[in-house]
């Protein structure tokens, strides 16, 4: 008997596969207050997920993942909760790299890294040295990252260019704007998928994120496995997108 998991994934239309698909990983705490443990451990029980949800998209040829690993608001959580999270961000690439590596999975950080410990700057600046030329998926993990800041810091640089007349006024466009993003690697994505029941964006890639399919699962995020991942892109292949067209207006409508 086929399982669910190989159900959904047989439902799946590669023309229809997104490029790329964004995760807010939420529920880790409330997954662990559940069971009467303390919050670090639903965090390391979320990485099983981190991997069950990188092997999916190799599988089925989802070609960029962006998960939501740490907001610069998370910096404010008790002191305790950061630095378990730190050390668990450090064991945790120590332990998957050889795995990412060997599936030709390319790893990008994305955030304001300087506010780092440098344990863990070494350790991601050497993943995504080591990864750089792989190509079967990349891998954005945002990392003390919030998406305000990431558009102010675009806005300086290019304020910059056009001060060292690198750039005029008029050359600043929508598509100009977002190779000042730290996504400028990636396409925006299609699809945003949230557990845990919360309805917010939580300040994640704001600007890329204008024509995304949004995704909302009570689902918290140690219990989000591939059939979940494979559901939340079944329901994103039954939508139409129409970017402000009407439905008669789309390909796949032309000829009714």
């Amino acid at each position: 008997m086929i399982s669910k998991t190989e159900s959904y994934k047989q439902l799946l239309v590669p023309e229809k596969m997104p490029q790329h698909v964004a995760i807010i990983m939420d529920g880790n705490g409330r997954w662990a207050k559940k069971k009467n443990r303390p919050r670090l451990f639903g965090h390391s029980q979320g990485v099983k997920s981190v991997r069950n949800v990188v092997e999916a998209s190799v599988e089925i040829g989802v070609k960029h993942l962006t998960l939501y690993a740490f907001s610069l608001e998370n910096w404010n959580r008790p002191q305790s909760e950061v630095s378990g999270l730190m050390s668990l961000m450090i064991s945790t690439i120590q332990k998957e790299f050889k795995t990412l590596h060997k599936n030709n999975v390319r790893i990008k950080l994305v955030g304001n890294l300087a506010l780092l410990p440098t344990s863990v700057k070494e350790k991601v600046f050497e993943t995504e040295r080591i990864t750089q030329n792989n190509t079967a998926m990349t891998l954005n993990i945002a990392l003390s990252y919030g998406s305000q800041w990431e558009i102010a810091e675009a806005a300086k640089k290019i304020a910059i260019d056009v001060s060292q007349n690198k750039i005029s006024p008029d050359d600043i466009t929508p598509e100009s704007f977002s190779q000042y993003l730290l996504t400028s690697h990636s396409p925006d994505p299609e699809l945003l998928i949230r557990t845990s029941g919360e309805f917010r964006i939580s300040n994640f890639l704001l600007y890329q994120m204008a024509y995304t399919e949004l995704y909302f699962t009570d689902t918290l995020w140690p219990d989000f496995g591939k059939e979940a991942f494979y559901e939340a892109i079944y329901h994103f292949q039954q939508r139409e997108r129409r970017f402000g067209k009407i439905s008669e207006q789309l390909p796949s409508n032309s000829n009714q």
